[in-house]
């Protein structure tokens, strides 16, 4: 059964899709059952993924990477970063070229989590 922001990937097509109303038995895409994701959390290369928190004036500070950025080339890049709070989901989606990184004016305690795409290697959180 599904459940709240969960999300999911179409292997045959590419289309990610995050649950907003939890209780299907599954999600279909191109007629075969979507994968459900499970966020990584620990780079194990040279190019960085975790999402990193920097607490800033007003706000807070996502990068992907915290000391060397990911690649944001037209093959390579981060789609999209998200904070989840109790009640709110904040994204931004990004384009190739753009820097890897979003400000959200939100304390930095109110996070439960964050997380990021990257069209090449899926789903990692911090």
């Amino acid at each position: 059964m599904t459940q709240l922001r969960e999300i999911y990937y179409c292997e045959k097509c590419g289309n990610v899709v995050e649950v907003l109303n939890e209780g299907a038995p599954a999600l279909v895409c191109c007629g075969v059952p979507m994968e459900k994701l499970e966020a990584k959390t620990e780079d194990a290369s040279t190019e960085k993924h975790v999402p990193y928190v920097e607490e800033k004036d007003g706000g807070i500070l996502v990068k992907v990477g915290q000391n060397t950025a990911h690649p944001m080339l037209e093959n390579h890049y981060i789609k999209f970063i998200e904070v989840l709070t109790s009640s709110k989901v904040y994204r931004k989606e990004l384009k190739p070229e753009e820097a890897p990184e979003a400000f959200f004016t939100l304390k930095k305690e109110d996070v439960l989590e964050v997380r990021e795409w990257c069209n090449l290697h899926g789903l990692w959180k911090s």
